[in-house]
C-alpha cells in the first residue's frame, strides 16, 4: 500500500505495465505495484527487454499483395517472375518498380 511519502500509480501506468508483463510472460513484484515510482522503474526495466525482442528480424519473404501485383505485371508484360524475388520482400519490391 502506498506511504505518505509515495504516489499510487496511474490506472495507465498500471495497464501498461500488465501490458508489458503479459507479452514477456513475467509478474510484476507485488509491493512494486503499489509504488508509482517503483512501477516506473519496473517498466523502463522491462520496456528494453520487449524492445529486443520486437526488434528481431521478421520474415522477408514477399507479401501476399506484392506477389499479386508482380504476377499482374508480369502476365501484362509475357515475362515470369525470378524464382528469388519470391524469397526476398526487397528484390520484390525492386522488380516491381524496375517492370512497372
Amino acid at each position: 500500500m502506498p506511504t505518505a511519502n509515495t504516489l499510487p500509480p496511474t490506472p495507465k501506468q498500471v495497464d501498461y505495465a500488465r501490458a508489458i508483463s503479459t507479452r514477456l510472460g513475467e509478474a510484476i513484484p507485488a509491493e512494486m505495484i503499489h509504488d508509482r515510482a517503483a512501477l516506473s522503474g519496473w517498466i523502463g526495466a522491462h520496456q528494453a527487454q520487449l524492445k529486443a525482442r520486437s526488434a528481431q528480424p521478421r520474415d522477408s519473404r514477399a507479401t501476399s499483395r506484392q506477389v499479386a501485383y508482380a504476377e499482374r505485371i508480369a502476365r501484362a508484360k509475357r515475362r515470369s517472375v525470378p524464382d528469388e524475388c519470391f524469397r526476398d520482400a526487397g528484390l520484390m519490391s525492386a522488380w516491381i518498380s524496375s517492370n512497372r
